[in-house]
């Protein structure tokens, strides 16, 4: 009976283990369920700014994309986690941030997104701290949806915004190569 249950006691926990992948201190689920879909972890990576580590950022996908420009231009289910994991990330130098990315995401063209940037730059004016998380979910039929500790921020529609959203990590000139790779399961 003993060794029953030391079995199945280690099966859970290897079980519940292997159902996390750690990065930069951090545990990102190996899955994220959006709506009727649960995607996988296609990789994960550390955004790194003079040798010090920001967050970690995740991405979720239904299958695995190992080319930036398909994440950016897929009209298909697909989540960015991104887990503070520095006290030194404030609201006003993450929407600093954020502002630079969709400049080389749009490739300076940011006019056409401008209300739509605005609003999403907007979804981080509250406070940000270390171990704080957004999700930021995108499905075809409801759009760009932000969430901050599983709150939901709000919600921004179209194609054209989450091809230019992604890009701030998908595209060219992404906010980090490395998180890209690493986003990439490169």
């Amino acid at each position: 009976m003993k060794t029953t249950f030391f079995m199945i006691a280690a099966l859970i926990m290897a079980t519940t283990t292997f159902a996390q992948t750690e990065i930069a201190g951090v545990e990102l689920p190996n899955t994220f369920q959006v709506g009727q879909t649960e995607l996988s972890l296609n990789g994960a990576g550390v955004r790194e700014k003079f040798w010090m580590d920001m967050y970690a950022g995740g991405l979720y996908t239904d299958k695995k994309m190992k080319d930036s420009q398909k994440v950016m231009n897929a009209d298909a289910p697909m989540v960015i986690k991104l887990h503070i994991v520095s006290g030194l990330i404030s609201s006003s130098k993450m929407s600093s941030a954020v502002e630079d990315g969709f400049e080389n995401s749009t490739k300076g063209n940011t006019k056409p997104y401008r209300a739509k940037i605005d609003k999403f730059i907007s979804f981080f004016s509250d406070e940000i701290t270390k171990d704080d998380v957004f999700d930021i979910t995108y499905t075809p039929s409801e759009g760009v949806v932000v969430f901050k500790n599983d709150k939901e921020l709000g919600t921004i529609k179209g194609l054209d915004f989450k091809k230019a959203l992604f890009g701030i990590w998908f595209c060219d000139k992404p906010a980090d190569k490395n998180l890209m790779k690493g986003m990439l399961g490169l």
